[in-house]
C-alpha cells in the first residue's frame, strides 16, 4: 500500500502531525510512505525512518501562470509515479486539495476542519478527538484506513553533527557546557501571540537569579528585533541563538534545556513534541486543541472573554497576552523545577 501524507506548512503543524507517520508504520511496516511539504518544514522530516520519501511542493514556482506550466506536469507526474492508493490530506485547503486531488489515490480523507473547498476533494473525518487537540484529530485520519495508535511518538531524528553544532553554539553564545539553560521562543507569527518584551526581560533577570540562564530562540528579522528589546529591557542580558542554528540544531538546543516558555508557534510546539517542560503562554487560540501536547496542565490561558477568538490581530487594539502576569509564569515554571527534584 503507498500512502501519500500532505502537510505542506507550518512549522508547528507539521510537527503536530509527525505522529501520523509513525502510526501507520506501526499498523501497516510494509507500506511506503510518501509526505508532501513545503521547503521551511522540510528538514522536520529529514532521516524520519516512517517517512519513505518526501515530495517538496515549492509553492511559490506556481504563482505565477507561466510558472504553473511549468512546474506543474513535473509534480503531477511524480504524483501519478507514486501509484498512491491513500492519499490523507491533513492540511484541509485548496492547495493540498489539489495535490491529494493529482495524486489519483482512489481513496481520499482529511481532517474534520478542512477548508477552502478541500472538503470536495477528501472526506473529512470527524472522529472521537474531533473536538480534542489537533494532534489527535490528525490521528483519527489515520485511525480511519485502520491504524493502531497505541503510542504517539513524533519521531525527529537529529544527527551527532547536529548536537554538535548546537553545544557549539550554546558554549558560544554564552552558556558553559553543564550548565543549566531555559529556552525562550520570543516570536510568533501572529502579533498577539506574543508575550510582552518587558515581561520577557522580568522573567530572563528572575531565571538567572534562580542559577538558570536563559536562552532566546526563534528566526527571522521580527524575532531579532524583539530579543533585541528584551536584551536592552533586562537588567542582565539574556543569551541569544536566534538565526544561529537548523531546525535539527534547534531541536539539539531545545533537548538540553530545563524547559521552555513561549507563545503558540512552532518551536514551541517542537519542545512538547520532544518531551520538554513546556510552559505555554495562550490567547487568541485555544489550548485544547494547540496548547503543548501532553502537558496541559502547562498551557497559561489569557481570562478574557474574547480568548480563543482566532484572529492574527486584535480588532480592539489589546494587547492579548499582557494580562499574563510575570508571577503567573514564575509559578509555573517554580511547580516544573520542583517536580524534576522530586
Amino acid at each position: 500500500m503507498n500512502i501519500l501524507i500532505v502537510k505542506l506548512s507550518a512549522i508547528g503543524d507539521v510537527i503536530h502531525a509527525l505522529p501520523v507517520s509513525y502510526a501507520i508504520k506501526e499498523t501497516f511496516p510494509k507500506a511506503r510512505v510518501t509526505w508532501a511539504v513545503e521547503p521551511p518544514a522540510r528538514e522536520l522530516l529529514v532521516d524520519n525512518p516512517y517517512i519513505d520519501e518526501i515530495l517538496l511542493f515549492e509553492k511559490k514556482k506556481f504563482k505565477s501562470f507561466s510558472g504553473f506550466r511549468k512546474h506543474f506536469g513535473p509534480l503531477r507526474a511524480k504524483l501519478k509515479a507514486g501509484r498512491f492508493g491513500v492519499a490523507l490530506d491533513l492540511q484541509g485547503l485548496g492547495k493540498s486539495a489539489a495535490i491529494a486531488f493529482f495524486s489519483g489515490a482512489p481513496r481520499r480523507l482529511g481532517t474534520c476542519n478542512m477548508r477552502e473547498m478541500s472538503d470536495k476533494i477528501s472526506t473529512p473525518v470527524r472522529g472521537p478527538h474531533a473536538n480534542g487537540h489537533i494532534v489527535e484529530r490528525y490521528l483519527d485520519v489515520a485511525r480511519a484506513i485502520g491504524c493502531r495508535v497505541n503510542t504517539v511518538k513524533f519521531p525527529l531524528v537529529v544527527s551527532e553533527r547536529d548536537e554538535q553544532i548546537a553545544r557549539v553554539v550554546l558554549t558560544e553564545a554564552g552558556v558553559p557546557e553543564g550548565a543549566d539553560y531555559a529556552v525562550i521562543a520570543v516570536g510568533a507569527n501572529w502579533p498577539n501571540k506574543r508575550w510582552p518584551t518587558g515581561s520577557y526581560a522580568m522573567l530572563s533577570d528572575w531565571l538567572y537569579n534562580q542559577k538558570i540562564i536563559p536562552v532566546l530562540i526563534g528566526g527571522g528579522v521580527v524575532d531579532e528585533g524583539i530579543a533585541a528589546e528584551i536584551k536592552e529591557k533586562a537588567v542582565i542580558p539574556p543569551v541569544e541563538v536566534i538565526g544561529k542554528t537548523t531546525l535539527k540544531q534547534l531541536a539539539a538546543v531545545l533537548r538540553g534545556a530545563k524547559f521552555t516558555v513561549g507563545g503558540d508557534t512552532g518551536p514551541v510546539h517542537l519542545s512538547a513534541g520532544l518531551s520538554v517542560s513546556t510552559v505555554m503562554l495562550m490567547g487568541p487560540t485555544d489550548a485544547n486543541r494547540n496548547g503543548p501536547y501532553g502537558q496541559p496542565q502547562n498551557a497559561i490561558e489569557i481570562e478574557r472573554p474574547c480568548r480563543w477568538c482566532w484572529k492574527r490581530a486584535c480588532p480592539k487594539g489589546i494587547d492579548c497576552l499582557a494580562s499574563i502576569s510575570v508571577e503567573t509564569v514564575k509559578k509555573k515554571i517554580t511547580e516544573i523545577i520542583a517536580q524534576d527534584v522530586s
